[in-house]
């Protein structure tokens, strides 16, 4: 390895292009070989010769190419778009942790800007945009922002994700806009960088926005704990905010629980709106 080089995976699985220039390849057949992944580059050894691509050449990593039933028959691979207009499908022995990794490999460390938290309780704040440091975990994205502050997104927690052209340091650039929670408040934070960055940390997110469809239908009570439950409100101080009886509200938080739109935290009745809640309060508002 060259200097500076270190190995991240040295695994077995199998590969195979299924884009060439922008053309799909519908004879495309998986080959069997070592997965070498650096920080620098991932390396596919099979029979029929190596093949090296630099990390720097993946523009994104997303969506399926089932080009053939022989490709679709696999389940768990990582798509590799590149710059070329090729795309490679890697299928790791342990696809999870390879895709982890991978993922890691490409913006652990990596520099961007975040603004947080742009949104509080539903509430725009005045936060400005910071320079911010990724950190890719299990089941996370972590940011250690300049101004001393961490902020962690788990991508379970994640209720949305869009993304838009925002006025970042006087550019127009784009930007990932993510709803997540922090402290059982609801919350949004923007992330900008360079366009290749934004694309793979975006498919990266969406993964966790994906698990928090709404489908719910609500009372008119039960909406009402929840965008209180949204814009802060501590489950103690329900019943007093929205001047109902104890009871009614642990009779609302126990339909909630049973929809899993919230989270029982303590067993006296403390429960947290999970993403799949907080989507449901934030459309609540929007139609009032």
């Amino acid at each position: 390895m060259s200097e500076g080089e270190r190995k991240i995976v040295d695994t077995r699985g199998k590969f195979t292009q299924v884009v060439k220039d922008g053309r799909e390849l519908n004879d495309a057949e998986w080959t069997g070989g070592r997965i070498l992944l650096s920080n620098k580059r991932l390396i596919l050894a099979g029979n029929g010769g190596k093949r090296t691509v630099p990390l720097s050449k993946i523009r994104g990593l997303d969506g399926r190419t089932d080009v053939n039933q022989l490709v679709a028959k696999v389940s768990g691979y990582v798509s590799l778009q590149l710059t070329t207009g090729d795309v490679v499908l890697v299928s790791a022995e342990d696809p999870d942790s390879f895709e982890r990794m991978l993922y890691r490999a490409l913006l652990d460390r990596t520099v961007v800007l975040a603004r947080h938290p742009a949104v509080e309780g539903g509430v725009v704040t005045e936060a400005d945009w910071e320079k911010a440091r990724l950190k890719i975990e299990e089941g996370a994205v972590a940011l250690a922002v300049a101004d001393g502050s961490f902020v962690e997104i788990d991508l379970d927690d994640i209720g949305s994700m869009e993304t838009n052209e925002r006025s970042v340091r006087g550019e127009k650039r784009r930007a990932l806009e993510v709803e997540h929670s922090e402290e059982g408040t609801s919350v949004q934070t923007y992330i900008s960088g360079s366009e290749r960055r934004c694309s793979i940390l975006e498919t990266l997110l969406r993964k966790g926005e994906s698990r928090s469809e709404i489908g719910v239908d609500l009372s008119e009570r039960e909406n009402e704990v929840l965008m209180a439950l949204y814009s802060g409100v501590s489950p103690f101080e329900v019943p007093d905010f929205l001047g109902m009886d104890v009871d009614e509200v642990e009779s609302v938080f126990d339909r909630l629980l049973e929809l899993e739109v919230v989270e029982e935290i303590r067993v006296r009745r403390e429960v947290a709106l999970n993403a799949r809640g907080r989507n449901i309060a934030s459309e609540a508002m929007n139609d009032q």
